[in-house]
């Protein structure tokens, strides 16, 4: 069992559906996402166009994170997940450093209002202990809604169905398959870190 995701390029609008539903299903705090969307711009005038790059941590079979931390707070499960173990996390971003995605964050202290001077709202204050000051996190492919039998928050949401979730070892398996038939590929290879996050051509 290795969990990945695929992201159909070709669908993917730029709407950043995922990345709210990132940030309300984990009560991350301002300035941090652990699931965003690049847009970049190709061609030129009058055929140039928008192109969206959604970015999120890549779950690498070989992951240097999990290398370099001196802790033991970086690890990497029996399915795939690379998880952050907060209680163990010193904070000395060596993590950081070593990915090649810049899919990591790091919880600097002050304030953890969305709207400054107003209090933290209900919502705020629910998932205030989750997120440790001086520590790094990231996206955990929603481990916990895994639990339960749900998708990732993200795959659940996108409105133009662009994400798909399962197990890139059964060769069976949707992401599987739409690997194999439309060309999925990772982003930088050349770093050999083996993704566990692929893209289908747009």
């Amino acid at each position: 069992m290795r969990y990945g995701m695929v992201i159909d390029l070709q669908r993917c609008i730029g709407c950043n559906a995922c990345t709210l539903a990132c940030k309300q299903e984990h009560g991350t705090q301002p300035g941090i996402f652990w699931g965003r969307v690049l847009i970049s711009e190709s061609g030129r005038y009058p055929n140039a166009r928008q192109e969206y790059q959604p970015i999120l941590c890549m779950h690498c079979a070989d992951a240097p994170c999990v290398d370099v931390c001196p802790t033991g707070a970086t690890q990497k499960l029996e399915n795939g997940i690379v998880t952050v173990d907060q209680e163990k996390c010193i904070g000395c971003r060596y993590c950081m450093a070593s990915c090649p995605f810049n899919a990591r964050f790091f919880k600097f202290g002050g304030s953890q209002e969305y709207y400054p001077g107003k209090g933290l709202t209900p919502y705020e204050l629910a998932n205030a202990n989750l997120h440790v000051e001086g520590t790094v996190e990231k996206c955990n492919f929603c481990a916990e809604r895994l639990e339960e039998g749900k998708l990732p928050a993200c795959v659940q949401v996108c409105p133009a169905k662009a994400r798909f979730f399962g197990d890139l070892d059964d060769p069976n398996s949707e992401v599987s398959q739409l690997i194999a038939s439309r060309g999925g590929y990772q982003l930088h290879p050349e770093v050999g870190t083996d993704p566990s996050v692929y893209y289908l051509p747009g």
